[in-house]
């Protein structure tokens, strides 16, 4: 299991994510304690963000009061047992109450990378606080509120997860392999896409619980086009409606997700567990969008993911492939086919 600064922070890790944990198992011991903590910092403000109150300023507050504190190591942080208490998970409530453990783990890192996961997390809040300002506090019912058009679609997925890809490549790049200048290039933009990636699979898929919530993160112009609005895609009846659209943003998905494919090809050889960590996201990722193809994404009671034996399942085949010269690129080509069942 991967440790992050101690055995009390790896635990807050654990808990809070069913989906990143996995993935921190293949990192290389010199990028996955970096991996990590950037990821408890980010579900840190993620956590505040998306905490169920009415009062928007409250939360943006605390968001940049938190920023500024782990940006600034001479800036108190904010006290966020209030918030803690808001929490209906458990897990996000004990994270809250951990924030300075958390941030203490910093101090771990040299100078360079600490910057590294200070400008993503920078970044992280901005989009978060955008998010924020434009949506309000997410809070169960009145009015739903869109993205304009796809500039700010692929704004978002950039400062949400895009982002990410570009740490995760510095990284990378930093402790773990090198390449020319135009590789290098390459290969970030490469990265964004990945991170975009996975972005879009969660909005893709989360689409009737961020409406309840007031949020409609598919844009207003590519909805009526197909003559709709956000308020029409509460109701599951609308889906042969809205399926060009929807389906125009998987194929968009899955396009990066091809760019993500071709980012673990640049990945060397000898650093198998490198791109065990990318294998294991795209795998699944390519598993989601084959899912959102064939159910009925509007309808709330049909919650699409793929499950904990499907993961453990995709696990054992990212173990054979890695071992099986020419093993990596066949099982994404295989796990690509839109016919691929487990």
């Amino acid at each position: 299991m991967p440790v992050l600064v101690n055995e009390h922070i790896d635990r807050l890790l654990e808990t809070t994510s069913r989906s990143f944990y996995p993935t921190l198992k293949y990192l290389p011991k010199k990028t996955r304690g970096q991996i990590g903590l950037l990821y408890l910092l980010a579900r840190v403000a993620d956590t505040i963000a998306d905490t169920k109150t009415g009062d928007t300023n409250r939360l943006l507050d605390g968001l940049k009061a938190y920023n500024q504190a782990v940006q600034n190591d001479e800036q108190a942080l904010p006290d966020f047992t209030d918030i803690a208490e808001l929490q209906t998970n458990e897990h996000e409530a004990e994270l809250l109450r951990n924030v300075p453990a958390v941030v203490d783990g910093l101090k771990v890192y040299d100078h360079e990378d600490r910057a590294r996961m200070l400008e993503c997390l920078d970044i992280i809040v901005g989009g978060q606080i955008l998010d924020l300002e434009r949506f309000g506090p997410a809070k169960e019912g009145g009015n739903i509120s869109p993205l304009n058009d796809d500039v700010e679609l692929d704004d978002y997925t950039f400062r949400v997860a895009g982002c990410v890809g570009v740490f995760w490549t510095k990284m990378s790049l930093a402790h773990l392999m090198s390449l020319n200048p135009e590789e290098e290039a390459r290969f970030m933009e490469l990265g964004v896409r990945f991170g975009k990636a996975l972005q879009m699979i969660n909005i893709l898929r989360d689409i009737p619980e961020d409406l309840r919530f007031g949020r409609c993160y598919i844009p207003k112009a590519a909805l009526a086009e197909v003559g709709l609005v956000p308020e029409d895609l509460l109701d599951d009846g609308n889906l042969a409606d809205f399926r060009p659209v929807y389906d125009a943003y998987l194929d968009l998905t899955n396009e990066h997700l091809k760019a993500a494919t071709a980012y673990i090809h640049m990945i060397p050889e000898t650093q198998f567990r490198l791109k065990a960590s990318c294998l294991l996201p795209v795998l699944v990722g390519q598993r989601t969008v084959t899912l959102l193809r064939e159910g009925n994404i509007l309808n709330s009671d049909e919650r699409i993911k793929v499950t904990r034996d499907e993961m453990k399942t995709y696990a054992r085949r990212l173990l054979r492939a890695l071992i099986i010269p020419g093993g990596v690129r066949r099982l994404l080509e295989k796990n690509r086919d839109k016919s691929t069942t487990l």
